[in-house]
Parts: C-alpha cells; sequence; structure tokens
C-alpha cells in the first residue's frame, strides 16, 4: 500500500490558540460571583480609581511620574493622620462626658418651706441645774487664777457650792484632769515666765488633753481667750448633758413664753403647725411647716403672705459662759431635711424687725457617667444617721459619728446615736476628749475621707435669701406695743430694746429658677463632627467610609490568602526528596530553556484519519496499465 497521510497544526498556531485558551480562563475566573485580585498592587489601583475620597486618584495617575507620586501619597497620608487626630480629640470630649446647663423660669403656686427658730438661750434645766452651778464655780476660780477676773455668780450658786462641797468632788476632778491654762507663743518659749519681755498679750490659753494612760497630751489652745473659755466650758457642759439618762429631761419647751406672735398668710399658727427639739448650744428650737400632713403654698409673693413671727430675746437664767449673744437664730430650709443651724442659719437682732426674702431654685444634675451625684444615698458607703432624707450635710455628720464611735468607743453628743453606742463623757470614757480633738483634726483634713465619700444629691432644693432691718417697734410706737404685750403674754417688761424681736420671711417673687442639665455630646452629636471632619479633609461621605471598610477587608483577604499558599507550599517541600519511584517532572520543566511555568497547560491532540477503502484504488492510467 501507499504511504499514510497525517495532519500537523503548525507550532505558531498551537502557541497562538493556547494563549486564547488562558485568556478566556482567566476572563471567566473574573467574571465569577466573586471578583478578587491577584495581588496587593492591584487591590490598591482598582480602589485609588474607583473611589470617591478625594485625593486618591492622583496616587494612579501620577505614578509615572515618582515625584508627584511620593508628593501626593504624603499629603494624602497626612491628611489621614491629621483627621484621626481630630477623630481623637472628638472622642476624648465624648468620653468626658461634657454637660450643658438649662435655665427654666417656673410660674406655679410655692410650697412654703421649713423654718427653725432657735432662742439663742441654752436654759439652765431643771435636771442639771445642780451639776451647771458646781461648772460655774470652778469656772469662776479659774478665771480668777488666770486673769484675775472675778466673775459674778448668782447668790444661790454660791450657796449651793458651800452645801454641796460633797457632790462636787467628782466633777471637780474631771475639770482638773482637763484644766485651763495659758501657754507661751512659739517665739517665747524659752523666756521664763516673770520675763519683762513677756507680756500678758504674749500667751495663748486652752486647755490640756490627755490620752488614758496620759503617755501624750496635746495643748488645745487658741489665740482668743474668749474663745478658749467658750470652748472649755462647751466641752464640760456636754459631758454634763451626756450623763443625762433620759433625753427627754431636757425638753422643756415653753413656745407661748418665746413665740408672742405667730401668722401665716394672715391667718394665726397653732401648736398643729411646729415641732419642738432641743440644741446643745442654741437652746430650744422651733420648726413651722416641718413634714406635717397639710403643707403652707404662699398663692402670691409679698411680706403679707408669708410667715410673721414676734419673738423673746430678752435672755433670763441663761448661761453666760456658752451664749454670748442675743437675740434669736432662724434658718430657712426644706423639708424632710434636719436643721443644721452652724451652718445655713443667722442671728435675728433684738429691737429689730428683719425682713427676709426669699427666692427658690432648684438644681437637677445628671448622674452616672455625667456626675458622681447620687440619686437618695443609698449606693454612698455612709450609713445615714438622721431620720431625713439624703443630704451632703447628712452624710459627712454621719461619717463623722461613725468614725467616733469607732475610734473613740463612744458617739459625740450633737449628733444623732448609732445603735448600740453611747454618748460620750469622761465618767465613763476618761479620754474621749483626746481622741475627739484628735479626729477632728483628721476629719477636717479628710484624712477619713468623709468629705470623698459623701457625694452631692442629683436633685436639691435651694433658697436664696436676702434680708432687710428696721428699728421695731419705733420709739414712738414702743409704749402701747410694750404694754399689750405685758397685758396679753405676761411680759414683764426689763429691757425694751433688746427684750422683742419681729422676723418676717416670705417669697420676693411667685418664679422659681429650675437649674437642669442635658448631655452636651451625644452620640449623633458625635456621629456629627466625626462627618464634618471627613468632609472637611476628603469632602466624602458615608459611602465613602464603606469604601474605605471594604478595601481593609479585602486587604485581610488577601493576607489571610498569601498566608495560606505559603503554609501549602512549605507542606510540600519535604527535607527527605522524592520518592524513589516518583515521576517528578519539575526539573525537565526547569531545563527548559526560556521556557516559564504556566498556570495551565493545554494538551492538544492532532489525529490523522486513515484513508478510506476507496482511496487505496490506482488513480490514473498508468496504474491500470501496470495491472493488466
Amino acid at each position: 500500500g501507499g504511504p499514510v497521510k497525517t495532519g500537523k497544526m503548525p507550532e505558531g498556531e498551537k502557541t497562538r490558540q493556547c494563549k486564547q485558551e488562558e485568556e478566556q480562563q482567566q476572563k471567566e475566573d473574573r467574571e465569577g460571583l466573586i471578583e478578587f485580585y491577584s495581588s496587593y498592587q492591584e487591590l490598591f489601583q482598582f480602589f485609588c480609581s474607583n473611589t470617591t475620597i478625594h485625593g486618591a486618584i492622583r496616587l494612579v495617575c501620577s505614578k509615572k511620574n515618582k515625584m508627584k507620586t511620593a508628593f501626593w501619597s504624603v499629603l494624602f497620608f497626612l491628611t489621614f493622620g491629621l483627621m484621626y487626630w481630630q477623630f481623637g480629640i472628638l472622642y476624648r470630649e465624648y468620653f468626658s462626658y461634657p454637660v450643658n446647663l438649662n435655665l427654666n423660669l417656673n410660674s406655679d403656686r410655692l410650697t412654703f418651706p421649713a423654718v427653725t427658730l432657735c432662742t439663742l438661750n441654752p436654759y439652765r434645766y431643771s435636771a442639771i441645774r445642780k451639776k451647771l452651778d458646781e461648772l460655774d464655780q470652778i469656772t469662776h476660780q479659774t478665771l480668777l487664777d488666770l486673769y484675775d477676773y472675778n466673775m459674778s455668780l448668782a447668790r444661790s450658786d454660791w450657796s449651793t457650792l458651800s452645801t454641796r462641797k460633797r457632790s462636787s468632788r467628782s466633777l471637780l476632778r474631771h475639770v482638773q484632769r482637763h484644766p485651763l491654762r495659758r501657754q507661751k507663743r512659739d517665739n517665747l518659749v524659752n523666756l521664763p515666765e516673770n520675763s519683762p519681755s513677756v507680756d500678758k498679750n504674749d500667751w495663748k490659753i486652752g486647755f490640756v488633753l490627755c490620752s488614758e494612760n496620759n503617755k501624750d497630751c496635746f495643748h488645745q489652745a487658741y489665740s482668743s481667750g474668749v474663745d478658749a473659755v467658750r470652748e472649755w466650758y462647751s466641752f464640760h457642759y456636754i459631758n454634763i448633758l451626756a450623763q443625762m439618762p433620759d433625753a427627754k429631761a431636757l425638753d422643756e419647751s415653753d413656745f407661748e413664753n418665746f413665740i408672742y406672735a405667730c401668722r401665716f398668710n394672715e391667718a394665726t399658727c397653732d401648736k398643729a403647725n411646729y415641732t419642738h427639739f432641743h440644741h446643745p448650744l442654741y437652746g430650744n428650737c422651733y420648726t413651722f411647716n416641718d413634714n406635717s400632713s397639710s403643707l403652707w403654698t404662699s398663692s402670691l409673693p409679698g411680706i403679707n403672705n408669708g410667715l410673721s413671727l414676734v419673738v423673746r430675746t430678752e435672755q433670763n437664767d441663761f448661761i453666760p459662759l456658752l451664749s454670748t449673744v442675743t437675740g434669736a437664730r432662724v434658718m430657712v430650709h426644706d423639708q424632710n431635711e434636719p436643721a443644721f443651724m452652724d451652718d445655713g442659719g443667722f442671728n435675728v437682732r433684738p429691737g429689730i424687725e428683719t425682713s427676709i426674702s426669699m427666692r427658690k431654685e432648684m438644681t437637677v444634675r445628671l448622674g452616672g457617667s455625667y456626675s458622681d451625684c447620687t440619686e437618695d444615698g443609698s449606693d454612698v458607703p455612709v450609713q445615714n444617721l438622721y431620720s431625713s432624707r439624703y443630704t451632703e450635710q447628712v452624710c459627712i455628720r454621719s461619717c463623722f459619728q461613725l468614725n467616733m464611735v469607732e475610734h473613740c468607743g463612744c458617739a459625740y453628743y450633737f449628733y444623732p446615736l448609732p445603735a448600740g453606742a453611747e454618748y460620750c463623757d469622761y465618767t465613763k470614757h476618761v479620754a474621749w476628749g483626746y481622741c475627739y480633738y484628735k479626729l477632728l483634726a483628721e476629719f477636717k483634713a479628710d484624712v477619713l475621707g468623709c468629705f470623698h465619700k459623701c457625694r452631692k444629691p442629683c436633685k436639691m432644693t435651694e433658697y436664696q435669701l436676702s434680708a432687710g432691718y428696721s428699728r421695731w417697734p419705733s420709739a414712738v410706737s414702743e409704749d402701747w406695743v410694750f404694754y399689750m404685750l405685758s397685758q396679753q403674754n405676761k411680759y414683764n417688761i426689763t429691757s425694751k430694746r433688746n427684750g422683742v424681736a419681729k422676723v418676717n420671711i416670705f417669697f420676693e417673687e411667685w418664679n422659681y429658677k429650675t437649674n437642669g442639665e442635658s448631655p452636651a455630646f451625644t452620640v449623633v452629636t458625635l456621629l456629627s463632627q466625626l462627618g464634618n471632619q471627613w468632609s472637611l479633609w476628603f469632602g466624602s461621605s458615608v459611602l465613602s467610609v464603606m469604601e474605605l471598610a471594604e478595601l481593609i477587608l479585602d486587604f485581610i483577604a488577601i493576607t489571610f490568602i498569601l498566608a495560606l499558599h505559603w503554609f501549602r507550599s512549605q507542606q510540600q517541600l519535604s527535607p527527605l526528596g522524592p520518592p524513589p519511584n516518583s515521576h517528578d517532572n519539575t526539573v525537565f520543566q526547569d531545563e527548559a530553556p526560556g521556557l516559564s511555568a504556566p498556570h495551565r497547560f493545554t494538551v492538544e491532540a492532532v489525529v490523522t484519519m486513515l484513508p478510506s477503502y476507496n482511496s487505496l484504488e490506482p488513480r490514473g492510467p498508468s496504474r491500470d496499465g501496470e495491472v493488466g
């Protein structure tokens, strides 16, 4: 038979067909459901060419000019840095929780506040009269020894001393343990007492307080002799009060002998409108409109629509070493709050009409992260010893009293008694005075932490007061005024000028002010400020932020894929080499010169069909001749 022809594809055609198939496969890969990038450069180029962030396109358009590319790269990332610096400032301001102060003026019928009035006259109560007389005699002798001052005492006091010498030994022993002494000033300590350069004014006066074993003592000194004597007398007076087993023995209310007239809103007051309590230094105190069933309300402002009182200020049977002023003490406070006369009260002068106008002011603070205020004191680590709602002063005094019981073993007489404790007196607690004054110094220096523990309430009501004074009664009317008082109130006139005083308390205006707080930086405000900064530096929108987030996610995905490929390639490289019977074609591929390893291979088989049966027959006349 004849030769068989086989078809053969040219080499150039075969290479062209392979490239077409490879490009088609790459096109199919790129047009898949998830479009992805083969390198960081491709990702970054696509982002800069298609993002809506201003300035990013310059990083691609100017890539042929390296100087411009470097300039725009530095400018782009510098702008990013400045923008995020502004972001940091905004976040810091947001998490500082600033507030706005809102001022509102309200007009409504006002609830009249509670008013507490004290006599400023600690009486010689019958239950402690004997011991007070003894203390006065000891004080008389002390002043005589220190200042050569002969204090005038009532004749009854002299007689009681001579008849009760035996009973006064106990008090005298305790007074001698805490004597009133003079001490040289610091710059004159080394001079002798009889030195001519030492004057009486160069001495400090005070009293000595020692520990229980007398190993540690200190001199409670005062620059003023009046303050020293009054504090020393008050210290012993408190010990006498604390020895009373029942505090009700001191409850000697004499309302009619102190309050001569009481009117509110042109109506007469009665006993149902006040409560009474005893203060160690201010005597009998009366609180009007204090948490009763029906509180007073003021429908109109003005002096005729408030509280008007006529009080007696003459001091009979008083304690001159304890109270050195004449008049009365008044304080305006909210209901269900104790009257701290030392803090918010002020004195009313005798022979004067004092008109006190009030303006109500409410403060509402934001709690939580915006301030450290407390709603009701339940989250404050201090027990409330008062039968009232939480206030900062209530907390501070309760904190001191609890520390007093803990460190000194007894309670201070001026503050409420904790459960299971007893008041301090030197018949049972010998060195309580030493402990008290030491603890008081630590309290004022905030060593006890009371000022840190006690926080302001989130809601509080205050009254801004302003006072005016005028003479009362006037010179032309005092005769008939005192005559009427003597007839109606059995007032025995001894000193017209210092005998009575008048007090008027009223609202100045019908409006009251509310100071509220609101968040100055909310989430909406924060997003708005962040958007302003983003638009300022890049002129973009929220969608631009999403593009940037997409870039970050793609970057992470590419990094993960490249790391996975690298990990797999490391696993494929075995240090023992390939198995002996394995057929590794990589050697031949690497040895092929000038050929790079393609990503895929296309194997093409060219098959030439065998000729048909008819094609094997002879062609032409010559072949016929040969056969024949």
